[in-house]
């Protein structure tokens, strides 16, 4: 199939390298074009100069970048992807944003006779190097139906949640949940720490009950060594939390302990630790033996 990637960050980079290597024709963009242009070195895909241009008659195109703004500036105007993509074509957004952007787009995408979907991915830059990301998407089940076995290149798991805006409120819903997870976690390894147990063990053996995690069997002993290069940085999840307060308001749910955690990963923010991965919020209980706890 010929498609397009637009975005070629720490997750669209590899999810686009997955695509060509299935087999698909893949034309990538990039805002900065020497990323572009590696991409093409080591996949053998091409580049484009434009949006509008990589999705020249693409059957779908995908596109990862960083927030609503980025969504906006990549999908809409005179070179945007809309403006080059062809009648019944599909975008396929993998950017965390919020769901309003994902209802305007795809208001303005039916006018012209193309579809939407709105699919933000969980997983990390681990899960998109592997090709085991799990993918939530918004939007209908016969589009769906299409996007998905391509999207198999890059996800172990893809789930339709609902209508358009649906992905993204999924989403919401994993970054609440992991960051309660994460805290959890630092806050058992620090009393374990505390008391002189084996961190090794501990996680060796909770792990196979009731407390085990992927948080756990990916970042317990991480955390326990103060290791925070993992990916998924601070300023990040502090995004995607913001988007997710939002959407609370409107819907009058309690979202009280997880503004307590964004006030958390704030204070490491303002400790230097902006691209410190999200389990770093151990990083907040002072041991001596780290020089950065």
């Amino acid at each position: 199939m010929k498609v397009a990637f637009i975005g070629l960050g720490v997750m669209g980079y590899p999810m686009a390298g997955h695509l060509q290597k299935a087999g698909h024709d893949v034309c990538v963009y990039n805002r900065n074009p020497a990323k572009a242009e590696k991409w093409q070195a080591e996949f053998s895909g091409h580049t484009a100069k434009t949006p509008a241009l990589a999705a020249k008659e693409c059957e779908i195109v995908f596109c990862c970048v960083g927030n609503d703004d980025d969504v906006r500036q990549v999908v809409l105007g005179e070179q945007g992807i809309l403006a080059g993509m062809s009648k019944g074509s599909i975008l396929v957004d993998h950017t965390t944003a919020s769901a309003n952007i994902a209802r305007e787009l795809a208001e303005i995408a039916a006018k012209q006779e193309q579809h939407f979907l709105d699919a933000p991915v969980s997983g990390g830059q681990a899960g998109a190097e592997n090709g085991l990301l799990t993918v939530m998407v918004g939007g209908s089940e016969d589009v769906f139906a299409k996007v998905q076995p391509v999207m198999d290149a890059y996800a172990r798991f893809s789930q339709l949640m609902g209508d358009v805006g649906s992905g993204q409120i999924a989403k919401m819903v994993n970054q609440i949940c992991f960051v309660n997870t994460v805290q959890g976690l630092a806050e058992g390894l620090n009393f374990a720490q505390k008391a002189g147990l084996d961190t090794d063990k501990l996680l060796d053996t909770i792990g196979k009950g009731a407390a085990g995690s992927w948080q756990m069997d990916n970042r317990g002993k991480t955390m326990c060594a103060r290791e925070f290069d993992f990916g998924f940085a601070v300023d990040w999840v502090r995004k995607d939390l913001a988007i997710a307060f939002e959407e609370a308001e409107k819907l009058g749910a309690d979202l009280t302990v997880t503004k307590q955690l964004d006030g958390f990963y704030q204070e490491i923010q303002q400790n230097g630790g902006n691209r410190w991965d999200t389990s770093s919020l151990i990083s907040r209980f002072k041991d001596p033996k780290f020089t950065n706890s």
